[in-house]
């Protein structure tokens, strides 16, 4: 079973994740958003404290505000695996053009060693995480669904009462729809969604209350 760890960090109030497998402490850092040092700091000193074992860089997609971080994580514990999905790739490339104007002229790009693909399962520890495909949001969104602690790491695809915006190059909102239902509504209603923004919700509750989804 993992325990999930969030840190919300940059302008866009994203939320960066630690997934931490409880028995052998095998960590995978998924979407970091840290920009300033002290934000860098606040990531590594926990790792460093808890003497966590940093194994993989997950994307759940690659806009600016969870990519923040790919450079620093991948300097800071290198030859570990950095995973994207592969239609997410023009999405990650294309910060390097917007960082600037954004206000992030510091942004430091970083390329994928691997790739991500529906059904994949990630090893962490005594963990396991499911990777699902969930596009809309953005072309090659995935969510990472840890089964055993009824727990999804869920990008900007479902939020507390919301959905994620679509009106981004590459989103398309019916495919939003169509992923949130197939892929995170047919979870279990206990399932907790950590998303890339605000609090954490449940399945049950967003199936039941969600305005976007009735």
């Amino acid at each position: 079973m993992l325990r999930i760890v969030s840190f919300t960090f940059n302008g866009f109030a994203e939320n960066t994740y630690l997934l931490i497998d409880k028995a052998s402490r095998a960590t995978a850092i998924v979407d970091p958003g840290m920009y300033t040092r002290a934000e860098q700091l606040t990531l590594s000193d926990y790792i460093a404290q808890e003497k966590l074992d940093v194994q993989y860089l997950l994307n759940t997609h690659a806009h600016i505000d969870h990519v923040l971080g790919n450079a620093f994580v991948l300097s800071t514990y290198p030859g570990i695996p950095f995973l994207l999905h592969p239609l997410d790739l023009p999405t990650l490339r294309a910060v390097a053009t917007y960082a600037g104007p954004y206000g992030f002229a510091a942004y430091e790009p970083a390329e994928p060693t691997g790739e991500l693909a529906a059904g994949q399962v990630i090893k962490l520890g005594e963990s396991a995480l499911e990777v699902r495909f969930a596009p809309g949001h953005a072309p090659g969104h995935v969510v990472f669904y840890d089964a055993a602690g009824g727990q999804v790491a869920g990008g900007d695809v479902l939020f507390k009462s919301s959905i994620g915006r679509t009106d981004l190059p590459g989103g398309d909102h019916n495919t939003l729809i169509k992923s949130i239902k197939t892929e995170l509504l047919t979870l279990p209603d206990a399932t907790v969604v950590y998303p890339g923004h605000g609090p954490s919700t449940t399945i049950g509750a967003e199936r039941r209350g969600n305005p976007f989804l009735q």
